[in-house]
């Protein structure tokens, strides 16, 4: 999948010296592509498969005996009308930084899919540690020691994953999806033994006081964490776009061989790489708990990585760019979870949805791809099926 991302962005702009293979292929321009087809390849690529999912979902619902206008309309009116917009942005800080420690890595053709583990550990330090910090200092120095301690912690997991891509070439996707459950094991292991409430028989931490979580905006509901992302979100486009260590990132992310050429040590660039996702992903879980939560059970798993794994992709990699789609599934989670248990359908319809925009993002990929390369966006054999009665109808007769 990734491999048709970074090429996208890189390759804009680019001259193509194929020649069309039928009468029928469009032909192929030499000039820069005009600023109108990059915005249609935007649309396409970005909007399209969103839409596509959205309309599959409806006649699922539909199947289903439910109204899915109905259904949509829940999910917008709990999601955005009156001040549940709030609960939409409080939702939305711990995913965009997520989806930005994914972007770094993913840039590289690098794969960290251990995300579960490496939030749920630090996150169970930050829940664990916190009330008994908070009360031995002040809530400010709190957040600070436990925010960078969580992104430490983070980081660190992701460290025997890059060493031994780094070094052995081992396939980090087993590696880190290994490491992520060794850390949700040990993260309820730290609940029930470690940080238990004797208060209370459920296996949980404390609770951090309500009046020593994380601030609000003045006039909101939501927390400064929110803030926090945004400026994340900003300093990364500018230092993945605008610096040298974005351009040996890309160059580093298009060719291998290519980054040693130029004197880009690989096995360094990987573990930085790795280090910066994790620490990027501490980072989400320390906001999530001091924002939001203020404890965790055990057994809990809120997937973060897993449901905003798609428009990282649909953002073309792009943390500014991911804002208004990781905007999206908030609005959709929040409103859609109420919307759900409102119509009677599963809460785990979201994840369909979700799993749908991915399907069709693949497929809006691989014939964006084609286009890329001067053919169609409908495959051949599509424009075949489509072609012959139509020339049937008109008497054309077409070998």
């Amino acid at each position: 999948m990734t491999s048709t991302e970074t090429p996208t962005e890189s390759t804009d702009g680019l001259t193509s010296d194929i020649t069309p293979l039928d009468d029928d292929a469009e032909l192929v321009t030499t000039q820069k592509s005009s600023p109108r087809r990059r915005a249609f390849d935007i649309v396409v690529r970005s909007i399209v498969p969103i839409v596509l999912a959205l309309i599959v979902a409806a006649l699922i619902l539909l199947a289903l005996g439910k109204n899915p206008l109905q259904f949509y309309g829940a999910v917008i009116e709990n999601g955005l009308m009156g001040q549940n917009w709030q609960n939409s942005l409080v939702m939305m800080t711990p995913l965009l930084l997520i989806a930005i420690g994914l972007i770094v890595v993913f840039r590289g053709q690098l794969w960290n899919l251990g995300y579960d583990g490496q939030f749920l550990l630090s996150g169970v330090v930050v829940a664990g540690l916190a009330p008994q910090l908070i009360g031995a200092t002040s809530p400010g120095v709190a957040y600070l020691v436990l925010t960078i301690a969580a992104i430490a912690i983070a980081a660190a997991w992701t460290l025997i994953p890059a060493w031994l891509k780094a070094y052995f070439g081992t396939n980090e996707i087993i590696t880190t999806i290994v490491m992520s459950t060794i850390g949700v094991g040990l993260t309820n292991i730290l609940i029930e033994y470690v940080f238990q409430n004797p208060e209370v028989r459920t296996p949980q931490t404390r609770a951090i006081d309500p009046g020593d979580l994380l601030p609000y905006i003045p006039g909101t509901q939501v927390t400064i964490g929110f803030l926090v992302a945004i400026v994340v979100a900003v300093a990364f486009q500018f230092v993945l776009s605008r610096t040298s260590f974005g351009l040996r990132l890309d160059v580093f992310g298009s060719s291998a061989k290519a980054a040693r050429h130029v004197g880009i040590n690989s096995r360094t660039m990987t573990i930085l790489l790795f280090l910066i996702s994790g620490g990027l992903i501490g980072l989400a879980a320390a906001m999530d708990i001091f924002g939001q939560w203020g404890y965790m059970r055990t057994n809990w798993n809120p997937s973060y990585g897993n449901a905003i794994l798609p428009f990282v992709f649909l953002a073309r990699l792009s943390p500014v760019g991911s804002i208004p789609f990781i905007a999206f599934y908030s609005v959709f989670a929040t409103g859609g979870t109420i919307a759900a248990q409102e119509s009677n359908v599963s809460v785990n319809f979201l994840q369909i949805v979700v799993a749908l925009i991915l399907v069709f993002m693949t497929v809006t990929e691989y014939i964006g791809t084609k286009r890329d390369l001067g053919q169609s966006y409908l495959p051949d054999e599509l424009k075949g099926a489509i072609r012959r009665p139509l020339s049937a109808l008109t008497g054309r007769v077409r070998p």
